[in-house]
């Protein structure tokens, strides 16, 4: 059983790479030091996209720092050189992405692993195919339980198989997470924007998408608890749930109940405001495709009727005037007028709100918002000798989230915030080349999962968006 939370003290290889070099490596050095490729040896990498490696060559051969280029060159294909198995399966492509270290596909993680690679999927048929059987994978998982982030690569053993929840032999776990549905209809609707194919919206896909809208009503909780509910024999607190497995109290007011976290961890407050604003922009780019793809009006209409719901609670219970930032979001909300306030660095988190939902962010709330977030107040900010940033209850207190860091710059026009974004990446990745889930504040050597592919292809989005924005930084 792979421990999350365990400590890694490592100056080793990292992302799956057991060989360095190889074909494509990047060679340069710095200070008398070369740097030489982490990726594996071509014949030993799960996919190679044409189109991807030009990427890399043509952004690395324009990067100034060569610390910088060698770690884009790691970090962006991370996801397809060490994750991903593609097959056909009925004529179908079928791609499973497990996260890394831990072999299963999370929805959510699978989504964002391919995310930056969709701009690529039109001049590259074989990773547009790649990218089709991730969505096909994910209409699968969804149908086999919509409740679930997590699952196998078919029926197989599970670390969780006792949780005091239905599991089912598919399932790697069962935590109901409100983004785990709203991040394979962000991947479906940008793989259609970027590619303009509808073949992928086939009726699984359509059946799918229904059990996403039954999931979200049934977990407003208007009428009752719902069929969910979770509980794990386990000494962390923030791996079971309160109220018998079903979450603290709500007042049903529109909002969506997430009985955990993107980070996995369970909320105090049900109602996670991060998540369902993502599920309001996923709402409408569902509408859409139900309208224009399947010709769908009623499903159309009832996922614009839902995210109008959920967008006025938004506006009335889950904005609140904090005692030193003025009017800003909550992280959690019940309905009853209680609010937490504080930020986890997974996303969706406070701070991602731009990136999940196109929001301005020069919005006067999320201003106030992210303020808060990148201060003392935010419990979950921190300082230390080796950097600052924000983390999470998940590795514990004083880790820093690189995830956090990248999303800090992904949201920022700032040159200097995106900068210091920047150089804190690059001084955080311990000798290894590459991202990791978390390290100590003061200690980068102390991390958390040295081959965490979300973090690293992050990382390679955030570098094409500051050589397309402001190459200047590089």
């Amino acid at each position: 059983m792979v421990n999350r939370r365990n400590f890694i003290k490592s100056t080793g290889l990292a992302g799956g790479a057991i060989l360095a070099g190889g074909p494509g490596a990047f060679s340069s050095s710095l200070s008398g030091f070369a740097y030489e490729s982490k990726r594996p040896p071509l014949a030993a990498r799960k996919f190679v996209s044409e189109a991807v490696e030009t990427t890399i060559k043509d952004i690395q051969s324009s990067i100034k720092d060569p610390e910088m280029g060698w770690l884009f060159g790691n970090c962006f294909p991370n996801t397809l050189d060490t994750t991903v198995t593609y097959t056909e399966m009925g004529g179908k492509p079928d791609t499973f992405v497990i996260t890394g270290d831990i072999h299963a596909m999370w929805l959510r993680d699978s989504s964002a692993q391919v995310w930056p690679y969709l701009p690529l999927a039109a001049k590259d048929p074989k990773l547009k195919k790649l990218l089709a059987g991730v969505i096909h994978r994910q209409n699968k998982c969804i149908i086999i339980d919509p409740y679930a982030n997590a699952f196998n690569d078919g029926p197989a053993d599970s670390p969780w198989k006792s949780d005091l929840t239905d599991m089912k032999p598919e399932l790697h776990e069962r935590k109901w997470e409100v983004d785990s549905l709203c991040y394979p209809i962000r991947l479906a609707y940008g793989y259609w924007k970027a590619t303009g194919e509808d073949a992928v919206f086939d009726n699984d896909w359509e059946n799918a998408m229904g059990l996403v809208l039954q999931t979200f009503r049934v977990q407003q909780r208007k009428k009752d608890r719902g069929p969910y509910k979770f509980q794990r024999v386990t000494g962390w607190q923030t791996d079971t749930v309160a109220g018998g497995g079903y979450g603290n109290p709500v007042r049903p007011v529109g909002m969506i109940c997430s009985i955990f976290r993107p980070s996995d961890d369970a909320t105090i407050y049900p109602f996670l405001v991060p998540s369902n604003l993502f599920a309001v922009t996923s709402l409408r780019q569902l509408a859409e495709m139900f309208q224009k793809i399947r010709g769908n009006a009623a499903m159309a209409k009832e996922a614009n009727d839902l995210a109008e719901e959920v967008e006025k609670a938004l506006r009335e219970y889950a904005i609140a005037e904090h005692m030193n930032f003025g009017k800003m979001y909550a992280f959690e909300v019940d309905g009853y007028g209680n609010s937490l306030y504080m930020d986890d660095a997974n996303v969706p988190s406070l701070l991602s709100i731009p990136y999940l939902t196109g929001l301005n962010p020069e919005d006067e709330v999320y201003r106030n918002t992210r303020k808060f977030l990148l201060s003392a107040s935010n419990p979950y900010y921190y300082k230390g000798k080796a950097a600052e940033g924000q983390g999470g209850p998940h590795s514990g207190v004083d880790m820093i989230w690189p995830l956090g860091i990248t999303m800090r710059a992904l949201t920022s026009k700032d040159p200097q915030e995106i900068k210091f974004c920047l150089s804190t990446l690059k001084s955080s990745h311990a000798g290894t080349g590459f991202m990791h889930e978390s390290f100590h504040k003061d200690d980068v050597a102390k991390f958390t999962r040295k081959w965490f592919a979300w973090a690293n292809t992050l990382f390679g989005e955030l570098i094409l968006k500051v050589h397309s924005e402001q190459p200047g930084l590089l």
